[in-house]
């Protein structure tokens, strides 16, 4: 795999996974904590031009 595009999809996926976190972390603090909750999870990611959309499934517990 070409070097640039390899840095470049980490980048971006780091990004994505930092960004999540914190919008997670403030949702759940929003609501005063999730303890003993837990919650169905989804991220679809699409990417315009490669024609390609990716789901990834989870469930989040607190």
């Amino acid at each position: 795999m070409n070097e640039e595009l390899n840095m470049s999809m980490r980048k971006f996926l780091k990004q994505v996974g930092v960004t999540s976190q914190k919008a997670i972390e403030d949702a759940v603090a929003a609501k005063g904590g999730i303890e003993g909750e837990s919650f169905e999870a989804r991220v679809t990611l699409t990417i315009e031009g490669l024609d390609l959309t990716h789901t990834v499934t989870g469930t989040i517990k607190g």
